[in-house]
């Protein structure tokens, strides 16, 4: 049985999800523009960015007016409730400018700091994937009702499928297509999706044995990893940590050890 509170969260969390992805998906403009950068030049923030982030947080301020929040486009409330949503209004910003439909809307309630709900909407997919802290991750798409997810049987490292993401720093992707090189030959194969909270859903649905990256932020990760978790996936980060912005790491229960172990040997964490 989860906590009401929780439940309540994750309603929230949902209604606010699809309509911010209603947004994205059928308010797009033609000539979308790129209304600022971020970490560098080619990592880009739209005007639909900042659009949906306020739907957001205007749609849970309204229900929960002392509720905090920590969001990618600004949002910083510290809030008197002991809840703070972690908003990614859109997570694959890149994928979405050019019209590529790997995006989403990533949105978790943490209680006291724990992640207790998460909600990832992947509109161009008509997926939407959610879970609740001891509630299981659940998904609802083509298929009819409410889909259970579990994460793929444990299968041997170098038949793994592993999706990573790359920084959009020059000299720290050039590490990071360092480590993959090194990566790949261990590996089934890699891929590059271009959305870290997709990436981590697909882990928690089967369709991924593992994922990681360097360089995410607490929104990037923050319902993805609960939802990956709650599926019966391992998250962690460098050995004996949490994931962080040094390294974020998902993976079976086969496969994320092995995979953890080889990305510390390759120095996946640093320059």
């Amino acid at each position: 049985m989860t906590d009401p509170l929780h439940q309540e969260l994750l309603a929230l969390a949902q209604e606010a999800a699809y309509k911010a992805g209603a947004l994205l998906r059928d308010g797009r403009p033609a000539d979308l523009a790129v209304a600022a950068t971020k970490s560098s030049p080619i990592d880009v923030v739209t005007e639909m960015d900042i659009a949906a982030e306020k739907l957001i947080t205007d749609l849970i301020s309204e229900q929960r007016p002392d509720d905090g929040f920590l969001g990618e486009e600004g949002a910083s409330v510290t809030g008197t409730s002991g809840v703070r949503w972690v908003i990614d209004p859109l997570d694959g910003t890149v994928n979405y400018l050019y019209g590529l439909p790997t995006w989403s809307v990533s949105i978790a309630a943490e209680l006291h700091g724990e992640t207790v709900a998460g909600v990832v909407a992947v509109p161009m997919r008509g997926e939407t994937f959610h879970a609740v802290l001891g509630g299981g991750a659940w998904a609802t798409g083509a298929w009819e009702g409410e889909r259970r997810l579990a994460c793929r049987p444990a299968a041997p490292l170098e038949q793994a499928l592993v999706s990573t993401g790359f920084n959009y720093v020059t000299e720290v992707r050039a590490h990071q297509a360092d480590v993959a090189q090194k990566l790949i030959p261990l590996l089934r194969d890699i891929r590059r999706g271009g959305s870290a909270a997709v990436d981590l859903c697909d882990v928690a649905a089967g369709r991924l044995d593992g994922y990681y990256e360097r360089g995410l932020n607490p929104w990037d990760l923050a319902a993805g990893d609960l939802i990956a978790r709650e599926a019966g996936a391992l998250t962690g980060g460098r050995p004996g940590e949490r994931p962080a912005r040094d390294l974020a790491i998902a993976g079976t229960p086969g496969v994320f050890e092995p995979l953890q172990r080889l990305l510390e040997d390759f120095g996946a964490w640093h320059d």
